[in-house]
């Protein structure tokens, strides 16, 4: 979820910097101007021209992902694991759901999660190397987890012993 979340935070960053640069780059035209300051008045141009094109694009873009971020968030935080149960909660097609979920997936945002058909299933087959061990080292006598990529001991830097 967390990965949604920053996705669709830079789109609305973008959004909302494009849009102050279309409102800020008009007085700074009006200014230079007057008072023959041209490089403000070149980048109030820049500001307006990339701001009047940009705006409407990026705000466009950020309301058309709200749906996306409402899929994945019924997956990871209301426990909906099917087309079927997505679709019907959120009021949207299943064809529409089947469409948000394949780009959620593309895009990472449903990373422990695999599809099969019209159903959402935990991923079982997450790499070894994730998975937790406990440990008692034989030097300095701790208790510890550990995972594959680091078999130390966080303590007296020992290797784990397998």
């Amino acid at each position: 979820m967390k990965s949604i979340d920053k996705y669709m935070k830079k789109l609305l960053y973008v959004s909302i910097i494009l849009s102050v640069m279309l409102v800020a780059g008009i007085p700074m035209i009006i200014i230079g101007a007057t008072s023959k300051i041209y490089a403000v008045m070149g980048i109030g141009i820049a500001f307006a021209a990339i701001g009047f094109y940009g705006t409407p694009i990026a705000w466009s873009i950020y309301g058309s992902n709200m749906p996306l971020k409402r899929v994945v968030s019924a997956v990871c935080e209301e426990h909906l694991y099917t087309v079927g149960e997505i679709s019907q909660q959120l009021s949207m097609k299943e064809s529409a759901v089947r469409g948000w979920l394949d780009k959620a997936f593309n895009k990472g945002f449903l990373k422990g999660y695999k599809r099969e058909g019209d159903a959402i299933l935990l991923n079982d087959n997450l790499a070894a190397d994730k998975k937790e061990f406990v440990a008692h080292c034989p030097n300095c006598g701790a208790t510890f987890t550990y995972t594959l990529d680091k078999a130390r001991c966080p303590y007296c830097n020992s290797p784990v012993i397998k």
